[in-house]
């Protein structure tokens, strides 16, 4: 079973920006399709963006301009830049990888956005 860890969250005002790196164990991290999705208080879990293993890139709308999802094949490690976050943009924020019909989670990482 792949083990998922993300880390970066954290509190910053609006307009700031936050980097959220998910590193994944396991021998075979650049055949996997990477993802991130959030899920805010009250909200169902929302996909944000995601990663093909060819490195195709895709978003939801709402964060199209100001969020780059990346990956580091050397370093196990996929990256989700966030840029001119809003306060709507507050949620936990999960890391997903999906090989061979299989979905692995990590744990969450809290992001909020707020003055």
């Amino acid at each position: 079973q792949v083990q998922l860890v993300e880390s970066g969250g954290g509190l910053v005002q609006p307009g700031g920006s936050l980097r959220l790196s998910c590193t994944a164990s396991g021998s075979i991290f650049s055949s996997y399709a990477m993802g991130w999705y959030r899920q805010a208080p009250g909200k169902q879990r929302e996909w944000v963006a995601g990663i093909s293993s060819g490195g195709s890139t895709d978003c939801t709308d709402s964060v199209k301009g100001r969020f780059t999802i990346s990956r580091d094949n050397a370093k196990n490690t996929v990256y989700l830049q966030m840029n001119s976050l809003k306060p709507e943009d507050t949620a936990v924020y999960f890391c997903i990888s999906s090989h061979g019909g299989y979905d692995n989670w990590g744990q969450g990482t809290q992001v909020t956005v707020s003055s």
